[in-house]
């Protein structure tokens, strides 16, 4: 039941051409309330990804290249003309993040949110086999997957996952769920159900733990506990 990118993504993207200018960019970004977008190519293969942290740096670059050309010495020539590079970048191509991070569509959401924590980024561009832009996919999207109501987790680990997966048992598992903690409860047929059970009810969207009060009936040798998949934090 956990659900992709292509699920939760964005599919009208605000996207900017390496071309487009400085002041188009900075347009684009206060018009659509959005804080970075890709940049594509006119086959619409993403080339990056632009902010407005990008935007930023290029004024704070701009104004420090004006003072540094008005310094003296041969070391700060030299860091002046760096400077100075970084302020004249005046389009999206010269300004953007490149090559920029992208997912695919069928990727899952919480392998799509540690690309996000581990890169430190707010957006995922979505593209298709060929790199085509097709959607993105922002942090907020990503968090509607961990903001699910307990009745819907609860729904899902019972009747989703569980039930498919272990069949009709004379003492069905009973689960509840408060603030996306599942608690399975009754007597599975082996004790080889048990870690089965658990890491069914870890693989639904929105649960941040499990308790195992699962108790079985026969002894097949089976581990009560394994070790639980991560889940990614979203900052």
């Amino acid at each position: 039941m956990t659900r992709t990118v292509g699920e939760v993504m964005t599919r009208e993207v605000v996207q900017a051409r390496p071309e487009t200018s400085f002041k188009d960019v900075a347009r684009l970004l206060d018009r659509h309330h959005v804080s970075g977008l890709p940049v594509v190519d006119h086959d619409d293969k993403v080339l990056g990804v632009i902010s407005g942290t990008d935007l930023v740096r290029h004024q704070a670059a701009h104004h420090a290249g004006g003072r540094a050309r008005r310094l003296r010495g041969s070391v700060l020539r030299r860091s002046a003309r760096r400077t100075t590079a970084a302020a004249g970048a005046t389009t999206a191509g010269e300004l953007m993040s490149s090559p920029a991070i992208t997912v695919h569509p069928e990727q899952r959401v919480p392998d799509a949110a540690r690309v996000m924590a581990r890169h430190r980024i707010g957006r995922l561009p979505v593209v298709d086999e060929e790199d085509r832009l097709i959607g993105i996919a922002t942090r907020r999207d990503l968090l509607q997957v961990f903001l699910r109501t307990d009745e819907e987790i609860r729904r899902d680990v019972a009747d989703g996952v569980l039930a498919p997966a272990m069949g009709p048992a004379p003492h069905p598992v009973a689960v509840s769920v408060r603030d996306g903690l599942v608690r399975l409860t009754g007597q599975v047929e082996r004790r080889s159900d048990i870690p089965r059970a658990v890491r069914l009810a870890w693989r639904v969207d929105g649960v941040v733990g499990v308790v195992n009060d699962l108790t079985f009936r026969l002894d097949d040798g089976g581990l009560s506990e394994q070790p639980l998949p991560d889940r990614p934090a979203l900052s």
